[in-house]
């Protein structure tokens, strides 16, 4: 059996954080880190089960590599959403064509839910003879040129169902992609696409689900991307720690505000709270960090100051409207 954890570890220690800086400052993922997943079997944890890898041990795995580099695991996170519609969905064609390839990591996989998640929805879905014509808008999309595919979710103007359609990750009639300047995971190429009367076919559909059965799903999707700000909490731990800095306040609220999110996915508490806790900690551990190194934290390039801007970008990416609202509460506190 695969030693996830092990695995990560070692890619983010010896692979992803020796150059997380570079990668920052260039804007640009070498192809390597994500070839380096792949041979870790990484991108099967799309489809692992709980006799493969424990919730835990998953959780171990996407702080980790969260840690040694934001760019790099932000790509790769978009990829398991792609995979688990993938997996469930009655085309078996599809399914057949992509689905190996996804799991092996030989074939990469972003997403764009500009259709499902925002209200109103920004992306339109029209049925026509042969498959769907899709109008509007998804603001953002990470990995445009370093994905294969993109699942794309648009809402179903006759009867308000999310369409789940694979397409290739490119230019084609009627789509075009503007890239953004982000201020943090400027290597993620993300990007903003627009839809203007772009025809899928019904052969590339992998699943219709009802507006309800989407948000059933966000429950695991949020804790899983949780995982990204708690992997900055982590490296700015490490960072304090070799500073000769007492990090242990700032574990100890680690750990609780991991306890909230497990707690929050079974149930036992509101997963928006949780949610908002962790950014908030990244937020103020990177902040300790700046604040422990000192003047040379004001120079583009370093690990703090990369780390600062890391954690402001987890206080809205992958947001929602709840999450917003229990972050602005927190923020306003004495």
């Amino acid at each position: 059996m695969t030693n996830w954890t092990e695995m990560a570890h070692e890619i983010a220690d010896n692979i992803l954080f020796p150059v997380a800086n570079r990668v920052d400052a260039e804007g640009q993922i070498p192809d390597s880190h994500f070839e380096a997943l792949a041979a870790g079997g990484l991108y099967g944890l799309a489809v692992a089960d709980e006799a493969d890898v424990t919730p835990s041990g998953l959780v171990e795995v996407y702080e980790t590599l969260g840690g040694g580099c934001l760019a790099t695991t932000f790509t790769w996170l978009q990829h398991f959403g792609a995979v688990k519609g993938l997996s469930r969905s009655p085309n078996s064609q599809l399914r057949d064509r992509y689905l190996e390839g996804l799991v092996a990591g030989t074939t990469r996989a972003g997403v764009s839910m500009a259709g499902a998640i925002p209200v109103p929805p920004l992306l339109w879905a029209r049925r026509v003879d042969d498959g769907y014509v899709l109008d509007g808008v998804s603001p953002f999309v990470t990995g445009w040129g370093i994905v294969d595919v993109i699942q794309v979710s648009a809402r179903d103007k006759s009867d308000d169902s999310i369409v789940n359609v694979l397409i290739p990750a490119k230019p084609r009639r009627g789509l075009t992609a503007e890239f953004l300047p982000l201020i943090a995971a400027r290597g993620s190429n993300t990007v903003r696409l627009q839809f203007d009367g772009v025809a899928v076919s019904r052969d590339l559909v992998s699943t219709i689900i009802t507006p309800e059965e989407f948000m059933n799903s966000q429950l695991l999707a949020s804790w899983r991307n949780a995982c990204m700000a708690m992997g900055l909490t982590r490296r700015a731990i490490t960072e304090l720690e070799a500073l000769g800095v007492d990090a242990d306040p700032y574990r100890v609220k680690a750990a609780r505000a991991r306890h909230e999110l497990d707690a929050a996915l079974d149930g036992r508490a509101d997963m928006a709270e949780a949610r908002a806790r962790t950014s908030e900690l990244a937020i103020r551990t990177a902040s300790a960090l700046v604040t422990a190194k000192g003047s040379s934290s004001l120079i583009a390039g370093n690990t703090a100051e990369r780390l600062m801007r890391e954690a402001t970008f987890t206080l809205v990416a992958f947001g929602r409207p709840a999450i917003k609202t229990a972050l602005l509460e927190r923020l306003s506190r004495d």
